[in-house]
């Protein structure tokens, strides 16, 4: 990325309320704490972790008066974690991606299959794309200035690629092939750093409840 790219990034990301220092801290502090998994604990962990504390940064950051003014808001609504705009113009989620995350010549997508909640939010966003204005509701008006599900979410995107750099980009989706995220509206690259250490790609947001499969036996009388 050449200085004037670069100076295009800071000035997009400045309209969205965001810098690319909050998202490479996001990520370091996500790797730290997936490093703490080990062996004993569940297969997905690392993953997992990276995943949640990468949302928690940004929601701890973004919702502290001494860092932000005026501060964002958070939402764990449908197990997709959202930071909101003060204005209530978009929302920010991190979640993994594959396919060469943070290089605008890939065709990127979202790392692990998406369920029914993340497929209407990718749709709405390709409607607020058409139409260029909001669907205004009143459920989250209170909080959030504006329907939480009809503003535009953005995906913070990060990949540990083959050459184990951790990449990273700012998109908006806007549609999905299957249960995948793979076509976006906007795409900013934020910057590929040394090797996390661990593997960030194994999971994420689990939007649907999973289902467990215990057989049923009649009690004998």
């Amino acid at each position: 990325m050449n200085g004037s790219e670069a100076r295009e990034v800071e000035t997009r990301l400045a309209q969205l309320g965001v810098t690319r220092g909050l998202f490479e801290d996001a990520l370091d502090w996500a790797a730290a704490q997936a490093r703490m998994c080990t062996e004993f604990d569940a297969p997905a962990m690392a993953g997992i972790t990276f995943w949640s504390r990468a949302n928690r940064y940004l929601a701890q950051y973004l919702t502290d008066a001494e860092n932000q003014t005026p501060v964002w808001k958070w939402t764990p609504r449908d197990s997709i974690l959202r930071v909101v705009h003060p204005s209530g113009s978009h929302a920010i989620t991190a979640i993994s991606g594959s396919g060469g995350v943070g290089d605008l010549d890939c065709q990127v997508r979202s790392k692990n299959p998406k369920g029914r909640v993340m497929a209407q939010l990718v749709e709405d966003n390709a409607r607020y794309e058409r139409s260029g204005q909001y669907i205004i509701q009143s459920r989250d008006e209170a909080r959030f200035g504006q329907e939480l599900d009809s503003m535009p979410l953005w995906f913070l995107l990060y990949e540990r690629n083959e050459n184990g750099f951790l990449a990273a980009e700012l998109a908006l989706p806007v549609k999905m092939e299957g249960k995948f995220v793979n076509e976006w509206s906007e795409r900013i690259p934020l910057f590929t750093r040394t090797d996390p250490g661990v593997d960030v790609a194994l999971l994420d947001a689990a939007e649907e409840t999973i289902e467990l499969d215990f057989p049923v036996q009649a009690k004998e009388q």
